[in-house]
């Protein structure tokens, strides 16, 4: 039986519903700018009904930390401008609209809900908008606008003529109701935009859309949203129409309309067929469409945000993931209600924080969510505005230089552990002595040394010294040598020459050793040789080991003294005869030698990272051979400290373990957000970009001339940029920076290019981070998860004097 609600009685629901609209609300502080008293259209806020000891309690009352009596309930906006909304169960629906009563099963597990005239009221429009990203543009500079716009957030754009010659570049939108996750988007990616009615422009041409989704980032508090077009209503206009199957209405009323799934554990409630947890409740909002929204627990909240904003599958560290739940419910709490004139506490994206409900729940961050129940970050007992950002670049900023006002828990901090010894996790030791190198000219000397020594050349490597490779090479040191050449390379050396410890019979031993012919004598000519042979005393050197002496000069296997001399009837070193056997092998890929790239080291264990994006943990010998590159040369070591992304050779000895290593510097440094695909990079623009991207922001000065860095933050980010043009300068300042110019970040430094007359031609912008840089740093709290953090400690490293208190 079809149940039917008359206006009547909608309509005493309504005015029920209206006495607790404008109830007192105690709404925490907005990451937007908020609306200045006065302003036009300013009406007697709306808000809406909460329990109230969930609410966040001010300043001026007591500095105990916060405790409720029960888990708060959120409001979370999935749709704020529909013109029909689908919910649905695969159990059976339940209308849960009526307070303090009963939800009263449907006869239909799927309804359709539309948003009718009750009274005469402004019609939702039906045309498409335009979100205009810059405007004044050459057409070069438009269609390279585009091609940015779609780098940076995967959003299609066109360009739009501005009669006489100019163009300007916008973003289309079908309807209001993407308007916000759209503008979040580009505003995050550093655009600046504004929101008109699309109409039909000549030339207008679209960029090829792109697939690829922005990166999650962390809310922001930079900037008002200029697509806020909710008024406020004084009393319902309009009523909601659901619709079972056909054109009877099921269900009719001009109050918000609720649904529950009676069995919400393994049959939620859908929205256009996506589930979720809790109630989805509907209701007409000032612009005639339909809002709909989200009613559940904090809890069940945050479970279907921890994932989106750190995933979980990306950065699997249960302690991170701790942090990030901390992080993302104090958030909830601190701001909530920042929406309550328009009837929900938060937005599902960037705005507030990333949520995209049951479908997005991963193991891990749920098990985060569980073991932090009722966990938030407190300062002086009252929650924090817990701001997070994707990537900080090393080090995070003070509120006050990106928002403008201070916090005293908000505070610049280093992105890296604050201990003696930071990198003793990741620590790989050997027991081996170190060789007593003095001179800088042995020092590569020694790496071939270890090689050959690990390849199985006898060798006294706990002997080896400066001294010792200075000294002259004996006859039979040499034939062992070789011999053990002949063994790796299963070539049957040549008959043994004499003099073979000076250069020439050394060289033809060696090469008939490693090749077992007369390779160098058959592949060069003897033009080919008194070229290669051009210095001083080459006539010294014997017809008969000159093609090989030639052959191993060209290779880098032997080389000249100081003085551009062989001294050929001199007695070689142990080092320069070492030396060409182990630059020969290892040309020819003869001593064993792997490369891989690390992932933090654990527990003294090397852990590489294969081409099939797994783990690869290898044993490392007690007694292993350590090099590690400072500049330009490898240095033996006793430790080295691998903390994910050095470059690395090594050797794997029969049973398995490595004896021999070699890393140079991770490219990304050492700070704990250095695994972010972000931590570093590079944006350049031409003068006429720079000047479309700033052009809202500053006015009056002419055609921008050049860019300079006026101050910057305890960070190194950018915080006041001067513009320099031709008709006088101007600032822009804060959080704005990096939002006008489109980068990732703002903390960069700034290479000018020049034209041939010496003029700016344009700017390269290279950078760290990705985000406002203020707060948690995500990756960076996997990183200090990786070495050992715990969850507090990870929100102290971040939270400056913040406690970790348990609300309820």
């Amino acid at each position: 039986m079809q149940i039917l609600i008359r206006t009547t009685t909608a309509a005493l629901l309504a005015a029920s519903l209206l006495s607790l609209l404008f109830a007192p609300w105690i709404a925490a502080q907005e990451p937007r700018e908020p609306r200045k008293s006065g302003d036009p259209g300013e009406k007697s806020p709306r808000t809406w009904p909460v329990d109230q000891d969930s609410l966040v309690r001010t300043a001026s009352e007591s500095r105990e930390p916060i405790q409720l009596s029960n888990e708060p309930v959120m409001r979370i906006a999935l749709s704020t401008d529909v013109r029909a909304a689908t919910i649905s169960t695969t159990a059976h629906l339940l209308n849960a609209s009526e307070f303090n009563a009963s939800a009263l099963p449907l006869e239909t597990a799927r309804v359709r809900i539309e948003s009718r005239m009750l009274t005469p009221s402004r019609p939702v429009t039906d045309r498409p908008y335009d979100i205009e990203i810059a405007r004044s543009l050459s057409r070069d500079e438009a269609e390279r606008m585009v091609e940015s716009v779609r780098q940076l957030t995967g959003v299609s754009a066109r360009i739009v003529a501005e009669p006489p010659d100019k163009w300007k570049v916008v973003t289309p939108i079908g309807s209001l109701e993407d308007a916000d996750e759209l503008t979040a988007k580009l505003e995050d990616a550093g655009f600046e935009t504004s929101l008109s009615a699309a109409a039909p422009e000549p030339g207008a041409q679209t960029s090829a859309k792109s697939g690829s989704p922005s990166a999650s980032r962390p809310p922001s508090t930079a900037g008002a949203s200029r697509l806020k077009l909710t008024a406020r209503p004084i009393a319902p206009s309009r009523e909601l129409v659901a619709f079972a199957r056909g054109a009877t209405p099921l269900l009719q009323s001009s109050a918000p309309l609720t649904f529950a799934s009676s069995d919400e554990a393994s049959a939620p409630v859908r929205f256009n067929d996506k589930p979720f947890r809790g109630k989805i409740e509907v209701f007409a909002n000032a612009r005639g469409a339909l809002t709909v929204v989200n009613v559940i627990g904090l809890e069940d909240y945050v479970r279907g945000v921890v994932p989106n904003e750190l995933s979980a599958g990306g950065y699997p560290a249960i302690e991170a993931q701790k942090a990030q739940a901390i992080a993302a419910r104090t958030y909830a709490l601190k701001n909530r209600g920042q929406f309550a004139s328009e009837g929900y506490d938060l937005l599902p994206t960037t705005r507030s924080q990333v949520y995209r409900g049951l479908s997005s729940e991963n193991a891990l961050s749920s098990r985060a969510v569980e073991e932090t129940r009722g966990m938030i970050a407190t300062y002086n007992g009252e929650p924090i505005n817990a701001l997070y950002t994707s990537t900080c670049g090393g080090r995070t900023e003070d509120a006050e230089n990106i928002f403008n006002t201070a916090l005293p828990y908000l505070r610049g901090r280093e992105c890296a552990a604050e201990i003696k010894a930071p990198f003793a996790p990741f620590l790989i030791k050997s027991s081996r002595e170190l060789f007593e190198i003095k001179d800088e000219k042995d020092l590569p000397f020694a790496r071939d040394v270890a090689l050959l020594a690990v390849n199985g050349f006898s060798l006294p490597s706990d002997r080896v010294s400066s001294s010792w490779l200075s000294a002259r090479v004996s006859e039979s040191e040499v034939r062992d040598w070789l011999l053990a050449v002949g063994r790796r390379v299963r070539v049957v050396p040549p008959a043994s020459q004499d003099d073979i410890t000076r250069p020439g019979p050394f060289s033809t031993a060696l090469v008939g050793s490693v090749f077992g012919d007369k390779r160098a004598d058959i592949l060069l000519n003897s033009a080919d040789v008194d070229y290669l042979l051009g210095f001083p005393d080459a006539e010294q050197i014997p017809a008969n080991n000159r093609a090989d002496v030639a052959m191993l000069l060209r290779d880098g296997a032997l080389s000249l003294f100081a003085d551009a001399t062989l001294r050929p009837k001199e007695t070689m070193s142990r080092a320069r005869a070492l030396h060409a056997i182990a630059r020969l092998l290892e040309a020819r890929n003869l001593l064993a030698l792997q490369k891989g790239t690390t992932r933090p080291a654990a527990s003294g264990v090397l852990i590489l990272r294969s081409n099939k994006g797994k783990d690869l943990p290898i044993v490392v010998s007690r007694e292993v051979f350590l090099f590690r590159e400072f500049g330009e040369s490898l240095y033996q070591m006793k430790s080295i400290a691998l903390v994910g992304g050095e470059p690395l050779t090594f050797h794997i000895n029969a049973k398995g373990e490595a004896d021999y290593l070699e890393a140079r510097p991770a490219p990304g440094g050492a700070a704990a957000e250095r695994v972010s695909p972000f931590s570093h990079w590079t944006a350049q623009m031409s003068v006429g970009e720079v000047q479309a991207r700033l052009g809202r922001s500053v006015r009056g000065v002419g055609a921008v001339t050049d860019l300079r860095v006026v101050a910057r933050g305890s960070s190194r980010r950018v915080i006041d940029l001067e513009v320099v043009g031709t008709q006088g300068t101007g600032h822009v300042r804060g959080g704005r920076i990096r939002s006008a110019l489109g980068l990732r970040e703002q903390l960069f430094v700034i290479d000018r290019v020049y034209s041939e007359n010496n003029r700016v031609t344009g700017f390269i912008f290279t950078g760290r981070g990705w985000g406002h840089g203020v707060g948690m740093c995500q990756v960076g709290a996997y990183g200090l998860a990786r070495q050992g953090f715990t969850v507090e400690q990870i929100l102290k490293a971040y939270y400056t004097g913040i406690e970790v208190t348990k609300m309820y």
